[in-house]
């Protein structure tokens, strides 16, 4: 080859090395272009998704609704303490109820369990007749004596005396078998309160009245009805 050549070639290799420079130069910058456009995409969305986050106390609050209210627990609330449970499923409302009876029940056991120890005393000294312990005559009526009701009243007050035990003695036992039947009942309603804490009863639920065309029959023909139709 000669210089001419040589100059040729040279010159040609220098702008196709120049065109090589200038396209990867370009894409370069194009790709760099791609990354960033892509990352301030991203870093947007990020910002976006973080101002539609919500706050700490809210997403906590969020936590706990989603947690299952457990039955379990309202049972064994209300078995410790009754009312616990009832506190634990947030029906406040039902605590004044609840010690409402308890209290009458209580003071019902109180007062039978009184009123049977003082008959089942006077009963048993009205029997013995032992002159240093006369407690019934603390349950004598007004219009008797001590001298009437050991005479000729002897057999009736005597027969008073075991009913009126008799009596107390029954309603005490029934006074305690309601307090049973409430402690049990508290723990019952906790627990079923507790299954439902989460059952959601939708706004849509309505009730549509209309008359209707009942199926005939040969004898009387056509009946007229009403129809009630549920919509849940």
């Amino acid at each position: 080859m000669d210089f001419m050549t040589w100059r040729g070639l040279i010159k040609s290799l220098a702008v196709f090395f120049c065109i090589y420079i200038a396209g990867t130069s370009s894409v370069q910058a194009q790709l760099k272009q791609g990354v960033d456009t892509t990352m301030v995409s991203q870093s947007t969305k990020d910002s976006i998704s973080f101002t539609k986050e919500t706050t700490v106390e809210e997403a906590f609050k969020q936590k706990e609704e989603e947690k299952i209210h457990s039955p379990h627990k309202a049972t064994f609330y209300s078995a410790i303490l009754p009312g616990l449970g009832q506190a634990y499923n947030k029906k406040y409302w039902k605590i004044p109820i609840l010690y409402a009876g308890i209290g009458a029940l209580g003071y019902a056991i109180h007062f039978n369990s009184t009123n049977y120890t003082k008959y089942k005393n006077a009963y048993r000294d009205f029997l013995i007749r032992d002159p240093g312990n006369k407690s019934y005559e603390k349950v004598i009526p007004v219009n008797l004596t001590v001298e009437d009701v050991e005479g000729q009243y002897a057999d009736w007050f005597q027969q008073a005396l075991r009913n009126k035990r008799e009596y107390y003695k029954r309603y005490r036992d029934l006074s305690y078998i309601g307090m049973a039947a409430v402690y049990v009942l508290n723990m019952i309603d906790a627990t079923v309160d507790a299954h439902f804490y989460n059952f959601d009863v939708s706004d849509d639920l309505s009730m549509d009245i209309r008359p209707a065309v009942l199926d005939s029959d040969p004898f009387s023909g056509n009946k007229l009805g009403i129809q009630l139709s549920l919509n849940f």
